[in-house]
């Protein structure tokens, strides 16, 4: 069973006396522990495709199973639920608590899901160590360098076990080769079982991926396997987790 099944699903907004038709009918399948990157220019649909992804919005018609349950027609509540149990979200912008430590950055998920204290605690400790960034657990986002502080984004999203990692322009606050370390540490993820979507406008981010997707005028023009990615060439990517930043 696919851990994603998407059946002719379509988005449109009415803005003023315009419809503008975001998502025309796309069919797709996703399996547990894929690496795959969701590509396209502005406007293709990519942007919508996410968030009906991550649950952050209702299609207009279509079907969206994830694990075997239609949320395409759930209420706000339910999708809620969703968002916290089954996927972990990665931004562009970071989106942690500037006051907060890291440790407790992490942990907002599973305060949410009335996680006992002693046992969140734990869990974020263990999130933290598995992103290489055990020493760092009590450092605010302003003592972090910007790879750092998406490594405790990165620990935020699997500290819940999602079913999903869905990193939205993952690397775009990051330089090169910042970025290209977070992309390798979602291959070694990926490796160990995760399930990571990159969603991108850039090729190098996606050619990171083993299967991409490419999205134009709402529909996907492309879905291709990448016989060689690019992660998987860095020296020992998938061995090891980078150093921190």
């Amino acid at each position: 069973m696919s851990l994603i099944r998407i059946r002719n699903l379509t988005r449109h907004y009415v803005m003023g006396v315009e419809t503008v038709h975001a998502l025309r009918g796309v069919s797709l399948d996703i399996s547990k522990g894929e690496y795959i990157a969701i590509m396209g220019p502005s406007g293709s649909g990519k942007s919508t495709l996410m968030n009906l992804l991550g649950c952050l919005d209702t299609p207009n018609s279509g079907s969206y199973e994830l694990n075997g349950t239609n949320v395409a027609d759930m209420d706000d509540n339910a999708l809620a639920e969703v968002r916290n149990r089954e996927i972990g979200f990665v931004f562009q912008s970071f989106n942690l608590l500037a006051r907060s430590d890291s440790l407790h950055n992490v942990e907002l998920p599973l305060i949410y899901a009335g996680v006992p204290y002693e046992d969140r605690r734990e869990r974020a400790r263990q999130a933290l160590a598995n992103v290489g960034l055990a020493e760092r657990m009590h450092h605010k986002p302003n003592e972090l360098s910007g790879g750092q502080r998406q490594r405790v984004a990165v620990a935020r999203a699997l500290v819940n076990d999602p079913s999903i990692v869905l990193a939205d322009e993952p690397t775009g606050n990051l330089d090169s080769r910042t970025g290209e370390e977070i992309l390798s540490l979602f291959e070694q993820l990926s490796r160990r079982g995760n399930t990571i979507i990159v969603v991108t406008h850039e090729e190098d981010v996606a050619q990171h991926a083993r299967r991409i997707i490419r999205i134009r005028d709402g529909l996907i023009a492309a879905d291709e396997v990448n016989p060689n990615p690019r992660a998987a060439r860095l020296v020992g990517a998938a061995e090891r987790v980078p150093a921190p930043a």
